[in-house]
């Protein structure tokens, strides 16, 4: 499946901005069964310094400065991604071993995967040991269940408890205030998802990107109606296996075709879109708009061919 995602920030400011700095994490990566054709990254007004760079999670960076007074800023990302569609896992190990593997131990040679086991920012050490949450993760779990087949139980079970339920939630909202009050949205998915998984002392990491969603039957595609997706990846081996709880899927590297990756990380905090340190503006008003669409659409869009346009 070919996608063309674009995502466009602004920022309308109360008081002028004399400068800024900011680091814009919007380039998909190139990874298993998923090729980047074509990304242009525009900002307005230009940036005088722009920079890239790839941080310790392999997710591409750019930072930039702006030195002129601006009231607004304008970031649109293109990208036009190539994916597949994903396997389903055909073989299963217990759980423990997988806890056992990635467990701690002085002398013991380091494990990347390892990193995902333990707290982060947005998945503090109380979440990790909270009783509720632990005991929701174990039953996913029993003696010599297989990891795959009880991530993908967790995933359902999240699925069907939770509710998505649009401005239940604020970026910063603790996981277990989603955990207990049971609803949220993808971001409160994953970061659940994932705490579940760590309180079993397993390993989970976070993975932000688009989704293709379908326009009501006989509708055109709204331009920016989409927005930025959000999902959990756990290690088998030498690869991640996907799951998105918000919408029950899964699969290795992705949880199917119309799955877009742009960064992985600890949690939101280590992918956020956009962020940056300003001097000046006051109050600002935030809008942020995505679509994701297949070839076919393009057109309808207004949208020319990667890098004709």
């Amino acid at each position: 499946m070919r996608l063309h995602i674009r995502h466009h920030t602004q920022y309308r400011y109360h008081s002028p901005v004399v400068s800024s700095h900011h680091i814009a994490i919007l380039h998909p990566r190139d990874a298993a069964g998923q090729r980047v054709v074509f990304h242009r990254l525009t900002v307005d007004p230009a940036p005088a310094h722009q920079t890239q760079e790839v941080d310790v999670y392999g997710n591409r960076r750019t930072l930039f400065a702006i030195d002129r007074p601006h009231t607004t800023l304008d970031v649109v990302a293109d990208s036009v991604v190539d994916t597949q569609a994903p396997e389903q896992p055909q073989t299963d190990e217990p759980w423990e071993q997988v806890r056992e593997r990635l467990r701690y131990r002085a002398g013991t040679p380091y494990r990347p995967e390892a990193e995902f086991v333990y707290a982060s920012p947005h998945i503090p050490r109380e979440a990790l040991i909270d009783t509720d949450l632990m005991a929701y993760a174990r039953a996913s779990f029993p003696p010599g269940g297989g990891w795959l087949a009880g991530c993908c139980d967790l995933t359902a079970r999240l699925h069907a408890d939770l509710a998505y339920a649009p401005a239940s939630t604020e970026v910063h909202t603790p996981l277990l205030t989603a955990f207990r009050q049971r609803r949220g949205v993808c971001q409160d998915f994953a970061h659940v998802l994932i705490g579940a998984l760590r309180a079993l002392g397993l390993p989970a990491r976070y993975v932000s990107g688009y989704l293709l969603t379908q326009p009501p039957p006989g509708q055109p595609r709204l331009v920016g109606a989409d927005a930025s997706h959000a999902w959990v990846a756990v290690p088998w081996g030498e690869r991640w296996f996907d799951l998105d709880p918000t919408n029950r899927r899964w699969g290795w590297d992705r949880p199917d075709e119309g799955y877009v990756t742009v960064a992985t990380g600890r949690d939101f905090g280590d992918v956020s879109p956009l962020r940056g340190v300003i001097q000046g503006g006051g109050a600002h008003a935030l809008r942020v708009a995505v679509t994701v669409a297949p070839p076919q659409e393009w057109a309808a869009l207004g949208w020319a061919a990667p890098g004709t346009g």
